[in-house]
């Protein structure tokens, strides 16, 4: 096997894409978030990526079916609702070493590539540590001239924050993105870590969309947000105080 096989399923007909990542991380926040976009948009699969770089092992569902863990792709085509081409990458795990991150994300870049990359949008959370009420979506970006706008959309960008770095292919694409001259930004969703965050992802999402320029229904992830609210109720109940923040504590988002 390669280290990266590539199953195209179809060839999408798309051109001057907007490729958005939304592989897992902290508090799933990517992955909810682009998972959601996918089903509200319609969005058809056409590539399975296996890799060695993934974990080795099989998911099993609930009729004892199993797969072989893999990243996927998907496009949505501009229409009447929506402006641009989309392509998503999503899955069920990134790549387990530096060397499979690195690989990975130069891969789906080059294959990408074929269609023209308009920008890049990568979604992750942004790990505190701790239960939070109203997340904020912070920003990062490839070009000082970008902030502005990104702001309009609620978007934060606060000095000292996401910290040291983001982490994973989050940054990655980003990085290798911009030594290709193409713009990106990363949209991270402020979570606690401790679990699936579908509160924090609906705010990415809102951002998102704000980008875009399009309107979704948000029902689903706020019923499964409302039933986190009363996991983490019962969490608070026995959270230890909040200790005084380090300047040099690491963050890090995926």
């Amino acid at each position: 096997m390669e280290d990266i096989f590539i199953d195209k399923i179809k060839e999408p007909k798309v051109k001057d894409v907007i490729f958005i990542e939304g592989l897992p991380g902290v508090g799933n926040v990517g992955k909810l978030a682009a998972e959601h976009l996918i089903d509200e948009l319609k969005a058809k699969k056409f590539a399975e990526i296996y890799s060695k770089f993934f974990p080795p092992q099989v998911l099993v569902d609930d009729n004892g079916i199993i797969k072989m863990v893999n990243n996927e792709l998907y496009f949505a085509k501009h229409n009447k609702t929506l402006k641009h081409d989309l392509i998503f990458l999503i899955g069920d795990y990134q790549g387990l070493t530096p060397e499979g991150q690195y690989d990975l994300s130069i891969k789906m870049l080059e294959m990408i590539s074929d269609y023209g990359i308009k920008m890049i949008i990568t979604l992750g959370g942004y790990g505190l540590g701790r239960m939070v009420d109203k997340p904020r979506v912070l920003g990062a970006v490839t070009e000082s001239r970008m902030i502005k706008d990104m702001k309009k959309h609620g978007i934060v960008f606060q000095r000292g924050e996401p910290g040291s770095g983001i982490v994973g292919a989050s940054g990655l694409l980003l990085g290798l993105g911009k030594i290709q001259n193409v713009d990106g930004v990363c949209l991270m969703g402020e979570t606690s870590g401790y679990f699936a965050d579908p509160k924090s992802a609906q705010e990415v999402l809102i951002s998102l969309t704000k980008i875009l320029d399009i309107k979704i229904d948000f029902s689903e992830l706020e019923q499964k947000a409302s039933q986190i609210d009363k996991i983490t109720s019962q969490i608070r109940d026995i959270e230890p105080p909040k200790a005084k923040k380090s300047k040099d504590e690491l963050h890090y988002i995926g």
